[in-house]
C-alpha cells in the first residue's frame, strides 16, 4: 500500500490511471507466474492458472471469471461460477461481493445459484444470516444490498415455510439484526438499541401482525452475546477500498476543539471520507462516513476555497478519529471544515462528495419493505 500512496502523490493519478495499473499489475502477475512454471504458458499446470485466475479476479472479478473461463477452468454457466464464489479459496470476499451485487442479468442468476448452495434449513434467522454474511462482504451500494437480501429473505422462506407468512417480513427482520449488530457492537455508536426497541422496531412486520416476543428476545440476546463475525481478507482487501478511490488528494482541514488548520491527505470511496497525516500511513487518522450529512461551499477568512460537511438530522456527525495514543474514539464535530489548493478543486471535491452522499440506505430499504407490507395487509 507505501507504493501505492506513493504513485498517487507523485503522479496525481486519476481513477482511470488506477483502471489501467490494476490491469497492469494483473498482466505482471500473470507474466511471473508463467515464468515460474516455465517458458511455455500452455505447459503449465492447471492449479497455476488458477491461481493467476484468482489473482485477476481480486482485482477485477470480472477479467478473472473472463480468464478462467477462457482457460477451460470454469464453464461459463451461473451454476459453475456459483460454486467457484462459494468454495472461495483464494478469492477476496470483497470481491466476491461486487461481483454478485451487479444488476446484469447473467450476474444476478449466479447470485440466485449462489444463495441456493447455502442450506438454512431448520436454522434459526441469525444463524442463516452469520452463514451467509461470511460468505462473502456486503458491497456498499443500496441497490445491491436490496439485491442480495432479496434473495436471501426468499431462500430462507422457502426452506422454512412456517416461520414468516412472507419473504418481506424475514427481509425486513433480518436488516433489523444488521442494524442492531451495529447499534450494539460499533464503538461509534453511543446511544446502544435496547430490547424494547427493537420489538418496537419490528411491531406489524409479519402482514400485520406482530412476531412473537420470545422470538424477537431469542434474536436479541443472539447478537448482544455474539456480533456476526465479518470475513477479513488478505491485505487485498484493503487495496480494494483505497486503491481505485472517487477521489483523493491533500486538503486542509479544520480541527474541532482547536481551530487549528492541518494538512491529510483524503480518500473518497464506498460512501466514506478517510483522512491520513501521510500518503505512506496504512491505517486512516479518521473516517467520515457520508450518512445524513451535506456539503456546502462556505467563506473563511483564514483560508480559500473552503467547503464543509454538516449533520442533516443530528447533532453531531457520525464519525471517527485515533487520538494522540492511538485509541479510536469518536469524533464531536458538527461540522468538518476543509479547505482546497484551487477553485477548481474545491468544486471537484463538492461535486464528487455529493455523489457518494448516502441517507442510510438500511433505513430507506426497510421503509420500503414496510410500505409493501402495509398494502399487502390491506
Amino acid at each position: 500500500m507505501t507504493l501505492m500512496y506513493l504513485l498517487s502523490a507523485e503522479r496525481a493519478a486519476s481513477a482511470v490511471f488506477y483502471v489501467q495499473l490494476k490491469d497492469e499489475m494483473a498482466d505482471v502477475t500473470a507474466e511471473m507466474e508463467t515464468l515460474e512454471g516455465g517458458d511455455d504458458g500452455k505447459n503449465n499446470p492447471k492449479s497455476k492458472q488458477m491461481s493467476i485466475g484468482r489473482k485477476k479476479f481480486n482485482m477485477d472479478p470480472k477479467k478473472g471469471i473472463e480468464y478462467l473461463i477462457d482457460h477451460g477452468l470454469l464453464k461459463n454457466t451461473p451454476d459453475d461460477i456459483s460454486k467457484f464464489l462459494y468454495n472461495g479459496e483464494g478469492l477476496n470476499k470483497t470481491a466476491i461481493g461486487d461481483y454478485l451485487g451487479e444488476r446484469h442479468d447473467f450476474n444476478q442468476t449466479v447470485l440466485d445459484s449462489f444463495v441456493a448452495l447455502h442450506n438454512f434449513t431448520d436454522l434459526i434467522l441469525v444463524q442463516a444470516l452469520r452463514q451467509f454474511l461470511w460468505s462473502f462482504r456486503l458491497p456498499g451500494e443500496a441497490q445491491k444490498i436490496d439485491r442480495m437480501m432479496e434473495r436471501f429473505a426468499r431462500h430462507y422462506c422457502d426452506l422454512n415455510p412456517t416461520i414468516f407468512k412472507h419473504p418481506d417480513t424475514c427481509f425486513v427482520l433480518s436488516f433489523a439484526i444488521i442494524m442492531l449488530n451495529t447499534s450494539l457492537h460499533n464503538p461509534a455508536v453511543k446511544d446502544k438499541q435496547t430490547l424494547e426497541q427493537f420489538i418496537n422496531m419490528n411491531r406489524g412486520i409479519d402482514n400485520g401482525d406482530d412476531l412473537p416476543r420470545e422470538l424477537l428476545e431469542s434474536l436479541y440476546e443472539s447478537i448482544k452475546t455474539e456480533p456476526f463475525k465479518i470475513p477479513e481478507d488478505d491485505g487485498n482487501d484493503l487495496m480494494h477500498t483505497f486503491f481505485n478511490p472517487d477521489r483523493e488528494g491533500w486538503l486542509w482541514k479544520q480541527g474541532g476543539r482547536y481551530k487549528s488548520w492541518k494538512r491529510r491527505w483524503f480518500i473518497l470511496n464506498d460512501n466514506c471520507l478517510y483522512y491520513f497525516e501521510f500518503t505512506t500511513d496504512k491505517e486512516p487518522r479518521g473516517i467520515i462516513p457520508l450518512e445524513n450529512i451535506e456539503v456546502r461551499e462556505v467563506h473563511d477568512r483564514n483560508k480559500p476555497h473552503c467547503f464543509e460537511l454538516y449533520a442533516t438530522s443530528t447533532d453531531f456527525i457520525k464519525a471517527c478519529k485515533t487520538d494522540s495514543e492511538g485509541k479510536v474514539v469518536e469524533g464531536k464535530h458538527t461540522v468538518y471544515r476543509m479547505s482546497a489548493a484551487t477553485h477548481d478543486e474545491k468544486e471537484e471535491w463538492i461535486k464528487c462528495i455529493r455523489q457518494s452522499i448516502s441517507h442510510n440506505p438500511f433505513y430507506d430499504l426497510l421503509a420500503k419493505r414496510k410500505k409493501n407490507i402495509q398494502k399487502n395487509n390491506s
